[in-house]
């Protein structure tokens, strides 16, 4: 059985909730646009040899170290005692990678790269080193934004995540060792991957998972690292693999662009993520559950549960019907739908489809800001 592992590096150095729509509260914007500067080259044109590509993107691609305390308790034994003799402050590293995302110093990475961090070092291909500071970060989707203070630094742009196609060529590109930047290739495998290996430590928030499945070779310190494709442009954040050693196995995973996309502007907007919701508890549909519902296929959501005053309630969305799309986009997996609802905020209007006893129908919903009232039904 394979362990799913954030190609994290570690090393100890020296010793249903109801629904309350809350509007105005924050300056609302639709799905996130990329950070309006401009790349280091020109992503209109077609790079068709990697070589190229990767010489476009290495320079975007930086090395992340951070520091964080421990105090250990010391103890001394008398007479089968233990006595309180002070405590050992021991300090310990974390490293992993990062992808400048603005040419003044934004980087986007993992959140399990820099949570907990007390100190944030950058080190970039060139070898310079600088620290950093975090902006925000989303233990829902295991992203982070950090900056440092530097101005024409070669980024990489983000890409459309929803054009990437099963077996399109990538190269994936991480900073693990300080080094400089790594470059592997591969092929995109699936999407749409949940392979429930995000825990949110705030326990309230479903996390959100949806990766692009690679076999591009990941190992540990690649976390936050990019996944490109032949036109040099950002669809991916490299974010685990699948192994049972801790090395890479043939399987990694990354976050969509169109997801980090709208979560790094949120974070640097705001310091935090505004995610709309719609209000549903749904279980994939089978051809077991097909035939019990009376659905006409096999593809959709079914609506296990609605919550109470939540947008689908509203929306007239009702137990027993089948969603079909949702945002004009069609869904078929939890993953996909949580993917797309990541991309919207509180206030947004967005069309879903449903089938209810053999027909279609389409109805518009106004997402609200809740926590924790749209998850997955596991049969």
């Amino acid at each position: 059985m394979k362990t799913i592992f954030l190609s994290l590096m570690m090393l100890a150095v020296l010793a249903t909730q109801s629904c309350h729509a809350q509007h105005g509260e924050t300056p609302r914007q639709s799905k996130a646009e990329a950070p309006a500067t401009k790349p280091a080259h020109d992503s209109r044109l077609t790079l068709t040899d990697f070589t190229d590509v990767a010489a476009a993107t290495i320079d975007g691609v930086v090395h992340i170290r951070t520091e964080m305390t421990q105090i250990t308790p010391l103890y001394q034994s008398f007479f089968g005692l233990l006595i309180p003799q002070g405590a050992r402050r021991q300090v310990y590293n974390a490293y992993g990678s990062g992808v400048i995302i603005t040419t003044d110093g934004y980087i986007l990475t993992n959140n399990h790269v820099v949570q907990d961090a007390e100190r944030i070092y950058v080190t970039f291909n060139d070898r310079r080193e600088l620290p950093a500071t975090l902006v925000g970060n989303d233990p829902a989707t295991d992203l982070a934004v950090i900056k440092v203070e530097a101005e024409g630094l070669t980024y990489i742009p983000f890409g459309d995540s929803d054009k990437a196609r099963i077996g399109e060529p990538v190269l994936a590109i991480g900073n693990p060792f300080n080094l400089t930047s790594t470059v592997t290739s591969g092929i995109i495998s699936a999407k749409a991957r949940n392979v429930n290996i995000i825990e949110n430590p705030r326990g309230q928030e479903t996390p959100l998972e949806s990766f692009i499945q690679t076999d591009a070779a990941v190992n540990s310190g690649n976390s936050g690292g990019a996944l490109v494709n032949s036109r040099a442009e950002l669809i991916g954040v490299v974010t685990a693999i699948a192994s049972g050693n801790g090395y890479y196995t043939g399987y990694s995973f990354a976050i969509p662009a169109n997801l980090a996309v709208k979560v790094a502007a949120d974070l640097q907007r705001y310091g935090y993520v505004q995610r709309g919701y719609l209000g549903l508890h749904v279980t994939e549909v089978d051809a077991k559950l097909a035939k019990q519902s009376g659905a006409r296929t096999t593809k959709g959501l079914y609506v296990a549960k609605v919550t109470h005053d939540c947008a689908a309630e509203r929306a007239g969305i009702r137990q027993g019907d089948i969603i079909l799309r949702v945002a004009g986009v069609e869904v078929n997996t939890f993953a996909e739908m949580m993917e797309e609802l990541g991309r919207f905020n509180p206030g947004d209007r967005i069309e879903v489809d449903y089938e209810r006893q053999g027909r279609t129908h389409t109805v518009e919903a106004t997402l609200l800001n809740s926590q924790g009232n749209t998850q997955i039904i596991r049969r």
